[in-house]
């Protein structure tokens, strides 16, 4: 029931960074150096004003994210990511009745930055973004879809507010940002962000209860209760497009305090400390003629068709349904992010950087942030900063680390790669490089 969730995001992050790549939970680390220009946008739009050039234009950026609570994540075996995680060893899973699966993929396209004067700034993004959410699923069941072999031992599940969505939308955004108010030993900068949206779609799926039965014998799988599928008119998760745009609009909000030092340069070491606040992806895209069925679940077939017919196909041969045609909203992943930043010597930082999801997954399709917490120590110079974050994520029992450079144009890094190459009990992983033309003050 979840390979065709997974195998498809996982797809389509791969093909979006080898294709727009030379070789939140977004851009992780690097979003407070003040030479990020365009790429804090996304932590804040308050944070346009800090920026210390004069022009910034991103030509391309692409950013992953891929985690979850059952399998851990082995760097020197992609080929799993590519099957959807599939499982090898007993040791590396964690079975529960509700496990969850998660992802997002973020591509900032042509963007720029740039102030009026010392109080105003604007700024004009492009970006693509996918976002895919699988939660309280069963182990057992998610195990048994997504492997080609069936050596699985019999199980019995009961699973409560099962929920999946895959969607697919393009931003342009407007923001604006202001310096409100600046005197020897304190400033406040507000920013706002307008975004039109526009939606290639998605799928999505619930259950309030679903009790699933495995028979290793017979290879039959028997399920009970009911079951909400549905996906938006002519999307397709093997040929996803925007040759049928559906329209919406969002906005991000954001505050940043900062206090200064006695005689301080604002462009060469703006502030002792500053922290900031900010509601970001608040919005929704309407999507007319989209298609919903209400399964009931009572009946049993083969496991082998987990490898042979996609979900759909699984529910129209052997359960009976309800089909409706309508109306679908799908929310953005509105979240509160915040953090705080101190400024140790005028070079060397660290921060520390939290968000926090405010979409419930019983709210049915919308897209859910994972909830996260980050501190980065980094080195941070005109043509060059370091930044290594330390993160706890939900659903990750294991701690990421991280390191990240920006060197001019180029910025490249991970917020869990060295975690990743040194522990194999790591369940989440991500990835970011990007490009940009800089104009220093």
């Amino acid at each position: 029931m979840t390979r065709i969730f997974l195998r498809s995001l996982i797809v389509f992050c791969a093909f979006i960074l080898l294709a727009h790549s030379s070789p939140a939970q977004t851009f992780i680390g690097s979003t407070l150096d003040s030479y990020s220009g365009v790429h804090a946008l996304v932590l804040n739009p308050a944070l346009s004003t800090d920026s210390k050039m004069r022009l910034d234009i991103n030509i391309l950026s692409s950013s992953a994210f891929l985690g979850n609570d059952f399998l851990s994540i082995d760097l020197s075996d992609l080929s799993n990511f590519r099957n959807g995680f599939e499982v090898n060893s007993d040791d590396s899973k964690n079975s529960k009745t509700n496990n969850n699966f998660f992802g997002n993929i973020d591509v900032l396209g042509p963007s720029v930055l740039f102030h009026l004067d010392q109080r105003n700034s604007f700024a004009f993004t492009t970006r693509l973004r996918g976002f895919f959410n699988l939660t309280n699923v069963g182990g057992d069941l998610y195990e048994l879809a997504n492997t080609e072999y069936h050596d699985q031992s019999d199980f019995n599940l009961t699973m409560e507010d099962v929920s999946g969505l895959v969607h697919v939308w393009a931003e342009i955004g407007a923001t604006y940002g202001r310096l409100l108010i600046d005197n020897e030993y304190h400033s406040l900068k507000g920013g706002v962000t307008l975004k039109y949206l526009g939606g290639a779609g998605g799928m999505f799926t619930s259950s309030n209860l679903l009790n699933a039965s495995y028979n290793n014998s017979s290879n039959i799988l028997t399920t009970s209760g009911s079951l909400r599928y549905g996906y938006t008119s002519g999307f397709d998760l093997n040929d996803i497009s925007f040759s049928d745009v559906k329209s919406g609009f969002g906005a991000d909000l954001g505050l940043v305090y900062e206090y200064k030092e006695q005689n301080v340069n604002r462009y060469y070491n703006p502030y002792k400390f500053r922290v900031g606040l900010s509601l970001m992806d608040v919005g929704a895209i309407n999507y007319d003629q989209s298609v919903r069925s209400i399964y009931t679940m009572e009946g049993s077939f083969d496991a082998d068709e987990f490898s042979t017919k996609s979900l759909e196909g699984i529910l129209e041969d052997n359960y009976s349904g309800v089909e409706l045609v309508g109306s679908t909203k799908m929310g953005l992943p509105t979240s509160i992010q915040f953090f705080g930043d101190y400024n140790i010597d005028g070079k060397f930082f660290v921060s520390a950087q939290g968000a926090l999801s405010i979409k419930n997954n019983k709210e049915n399709p919308v897209s859910n942030l994972i909830n996260s917490f980050t501190v980065t120590p980094r080195l941070e110079k005109r043509w060059v900063s370091v930044y290594s974050p330390l993160s706890i994520r939900q659903y990750d029992s294991a701690l990421a680390w991280g390191l990240g450079v920006r060197a001019g144009p180029v910025m490249i890094g991970s917020g869990s790669i060295l975690t990743n190459l040194i522990s194999n009990t790591s369940r989440s992983t991500d990835i970011y490089i990007g490009f940009k033309v800089p104009l220093y003050n």
